[in-house]
Formats: structure tokens, C-alpha cells, sequence
């Protein structure tokens, strides 16, 4: 495999680590900066994920366009540096606003993931482009492995510990990415940089007058919504449901991430082979909604742990719901695509994580009408169920090629 397919890999797979790293330390990581329940650090967790989200969905474009004017290479490598800066910084905050300020740092240049997805559609062919996201997914599936599990074993070592691996990790791929990185913009396909473009309003705007894209990126969106309940609320959840301890957590989180990577890396071909891609989109939103429902009334933690492979598996629906919208612009447009689903899935980061901590905290606190910590899992699956009848309303009238 070429080396800056390597990189980018790493790149996606290094950004889900670092993720991982840090989520099995946040509940108590929160708790000693803060103080206060459980019920409250979450919501502050929300707070955190809010402020990440909203720097990306204002920026996600402005990287995107930029990326498509001057290249993937730079857009990655300062990404790289500065996200490194960004988990320094919070490894030796002090105090809940200095966390605030590092995860708005992080935000503005969490353009990892959007401008790899970028790149990984200037090198692909058109029928290669869905599979090629898989890998995509594979790289973030193995990084959310790796991330929670050493996350765990080094909270044994502080709650700061993982911040200052995840640093070193960043600094470390941004050095590879300088030596191996080879620029796919060209001449051809750069294009001047325009404000108007690369804001998100601006982005949605223009994607939203093409008839194949409007309702994909409405389903896209309420994916997120209702995907993000894993990452806002799985630590949170798994301490109160199950009494789990961080090691537990990360453990658990490295389960998912390596049933998302078996599944990305090894049954999208064959997925999209035998479905095609609208159907295994379907399939991958069904998935998920019986992941959710389960997760929801579930009360052993050996139980929920069976339950992660299901969970894992409807990332199928994913790589091609991306597959058939990046067929359907042109080549000089991945890049506003990709900025725009950046800033749609950050969209769906600033709504979520405060919607789902907050019913988490209202199910779980002295005051709940009932006790009820899967609560936000239902929430979850009702989001679902309307993304799936919009999809085959419009798949039904014709979405684009399969």
C-alpha cells in the first residue's frame, strides 16, 4: 500500500484514538475539575462535545475550501500540529473553562477526518469510492480499538495520562505525514477559495439546490444525531447502569471499535456487492435501530457488551450513504462536500450530546419521573425511524445510480 495512503489511514485512525483515549477518563476527569454527580459531570461532557461541535460546524467548510484551493497536504498537517497543542492543553487545565478553551481550539482544526474523506475521493474512481470510505471507517474502527483500551490501562496512571499520549500521537503522524505526503490537488480541479462557499449556510445552500443531495444530507444529518448517543452518553451510561470502572469502559469502547473496523474493512464489499447502495443503507439504519432498542432496557453489562457487534455492524449504512453522494457531485467539489458533511456532523454534535445527557441526566437524577439510564437509546431510535422513512420516500422517487 502507498505510503500517503498509509498516512491517511493513521491520520483517521490516530484522530478516533485520540477519541478514545480520553473517554474512559472524562466522567472522573470531570468530577475532580469540577465537582458534583455523575448526572452533572455528563452534562458538562455535553458541554464540551457542544463547543467542539459548533467550532467544527463553522469551520468544517472553511477547511473544506481551503483544502480544495491550496491542497490536502497543508489543511492535514496543521490540522495535525495544532490538535496536538490542543490535547497539551488540556492535559494541564486546571479548571472547567480551560477545558472549554482547548475543546474550541480543537474544533476550529478538527479537519482530519473531512479533508482525508477528501482526499481518499480525489484518488478513487467512481465505483471504488463507497468501498473506499470503508476503509475510512476500518482506519477509525481500529483507532477506536486501540484509543479506549490504552485509554483504560492509562487512566491507571492519572486521569491526565491519555491527554498527553494523544499529543504525542498527533505530533508524531504530522512528522510521517511531512515526509510521505504527496499533494492530489491539482491545477485541474484547485479552485479559488470563496467565503461564500466555505461557510456552512453557504455550503448547504448550494449542495441543497442538487435534487440527489437534499434529502441525503437531511438523512445524513439525523444519522448523526442519533449515532452521537454512543459517544455522548456510553461512559456516563456505563458507570451508572453497570458500576463499570474506566478500564471497563475503555475495554468495552475497544470492542466496538474493533467490531466497526471488521465490519468497515471486511463486509462493506461485499455489502455493497450483493444490496447495492441504497439498500445497504437500509439495512445499516435497521441495524441500528435494534442495536438502540435493545440498548435501552438492557441491565447486564455482560448483556450490553453481546449487544456492541450489532451496534458495530450497522456501520455499513455509512460508507454508503457518502458513496452515493460523492458520486453525484463533481470531482471539484469533494472537498465542499466533505467540509459540509464535517459541518452537518458537527451540526449534529452541538444538538446531541447536550440532548442526550440532558435526558440521561433527567432519567437517572433524585427527580426522574422513573429511573431510566437507556433512555437517551430510545430517543435514538425514534430519530431513526424518521431517517429511514425519508430515505425510502426519496429512494422510492429516484435518490441517484446504485
Amino acid at each position: 500500500m502507498p505510503l500517503p495512503i498509509i498516512f491517511i489511514m493513521l491520520t483517521v485512525m490516530i484522530d478516533a484514538m485520540g477519541i478514545g483515549l480520553i473517554m474512559p477518563v472524562m466522567p472522573d476527569l470531570l468530577i475532580q475539575v469540577r465537582g458534583g454527580t455523575l448526572g452533572s459531570a455528563a452534562l458538562w461532557g455535553g458541554l464540551l462535545a457542544t463547543s467542539f461541535a459548533a467550532m467544527q460546524f463553522l469551520f468544517g467548510p472553511v477547511i473544506g475550501g481551503l483544502s480544495d484551493r491550496f491542497g490536502r497536504r497543508p489543511v492535514l498537517l496543521i490540522s495535525l500540529l495544532v490538535m496536538a497543542v490542543d490535547y497539551l492543553v488540556m492535559a494541564v487545565a486546571g479548571t472547567i473553562w480551560l477545558l472549554l478553551i482547548g475543546r474550541v481550539i480543537g474544533g476550529i482544526t478538527a479537519a482530519t477526518h473531512s479533508t482525508a474523506n477528501a482526499y481518499i475521493a480525489d484518488i478513487s474512481k467512481p465505483e471504488d469510492k463507497a468501498a473506499n470510505f470503508g476503509l475510512i471507517g476500518a482506519a477509525f474502527g481500529i483507532g477506536f480499538v486501540l484509543g479506549p483500551m490504552v485509554g483504560g490501562i492509562l487512566a491507571e496512571y492519572g486521569t491526565r495520562a491519555p491527554f498527553y499520549a494523544a499529543a504525542a500521537l498527533s505530533a508524531a503522524n504530522a512528522v510521517f505525514g511531512f515526509f510521505v505526503l504527496k499533494e492530489t490537488v491539482t491545477d485541474a480541479i484547485r479552485r479559488p477559495f470563496s467565503i461564500k462557499r466555505a461557510n456552512p449556510f453557504g455550503a448547504f445552500k448550494i449542495l441543497s439546490k442538487m435534487p440527489t443531495i437534499a434529502p441525503l444530507l437531511v438523512v445524513f444529518f439525523i444519522y448523526q444525531v442519533a449515532f452521537t448517543v454512543y459517544p455522548a452518553i456510553w461512559s456516563y451510561f456505563g458507570k451508572e447502569r453497570f458500576d463499570w470502572d474506566p478500564t471497563t469502559i475503555g475495554l468495552s469502547l475497544g470492542l466496538f471499535g474493533l467490531s466497526f473496523a471488521l465490519v468497515q474493512g471486511l463486509l462493506i464489499r461485499p455489502a455493497l456487492k450483493y444490496f447495492g447502495e441504497q439498500l445497504t443503507v437500509i439495512y445499516g439504519l435497521w441495524l441500528d435501530v435494534l442495536a438502540f432498542a435493545l440498548l435501552a432496557v438492557v441491565t447486564s453489562g455482560t448483556l450490553a457488551l453481546i449487544l456492541i457487534p450489532i451496534a458495530a455492524l450497522a456501520g455499513i449504512a455509512t460508507p454508503a450513504l457518502q458513496g452515493i453522494m460523492s458520486r453525484a457531485v463533481g470531482d471539484d467539489q469533494q472537498g465542499e462536500l466533505q467540509g459540509a458533511l464535517t459541518s452537518i456532523s458537527a451540526l449534529a454534535m452541538i444538538i446531541s450530546p447536550i440532548a442526550m445527557t440532558t435526558t440521561f441526566a433527567a432519567f437517572t437524577g433524585e427527580n426522574a419521573p422513573i429511573y431510566f439510564p437507556g433512555a437517551p437509546f430510545l430517543l435514538a431510535l425514534v430519530l431513526l425511524l424518521g431517517a429511514i422513512g425519508l430515505f425510502t420516500r426519496h429512494r422510492a422517487v429516484g435518490v441517484g445510480p446504485d
